[in-house]
Parts: structure tokens; sequence; C-alpha cells
């Protein structure tokens, strides 16, 4: 099967993950909130399929291009 990574478009704080390791996810769906210049933007999946790996936490400082889930499809 084919993967997806889904990466950081801006540096900025997590405030929460949404997605876990096995969810089944839809294209849109919301992957994470990240807090960057006191807006929060949303992360959201860019492929329907399964989560096979979450790499942020609450809290965690993430730069542009910082990897925050791999989604198979």
């Amino acid at each position: 099967m084919a993967q997806e990574s889904v990466t950081s478009p801006l540096p900025g704080k997590v405030l929460s993950v949404s997605a876990k390791a096995g969810d089944k996810i839809n294209e849109g769906d919301e992957l994470c909130v990240i807090e960057a210049m006191k807006m929060e933007n949303p992360i959201v999946a860019t492929v329907s399929g399964t989560v096979t790996e979450v790499s942020v936490s609450d809290g965690q400082a993430l730069k542009a291009g910082d990897p925050i889930a791999t989604i198979e499809y």
C-alpha cells in the first residue's frame, strides 16, 4: 500500500492531537491543531486511509516541515 506523510506547514505548538495510530480517516479529517501567531490552525488528512503513525504530542513545538502523521492508503 502507498503511504502519505503529513508535515507541518508552519512553525508552532501542538494544541491537541485528534488522530491515533490505527484510526481509519477520510480526506479532510482533523489530525491535530497547531497554534501559530495566536491562531489555531487545524491540520487535516490529505488522503483517506489508515493512520499508521502519529509523530506529535500535545504541547510539542514544531518547525515547518516536521512530520505529523503517516497515512496508509
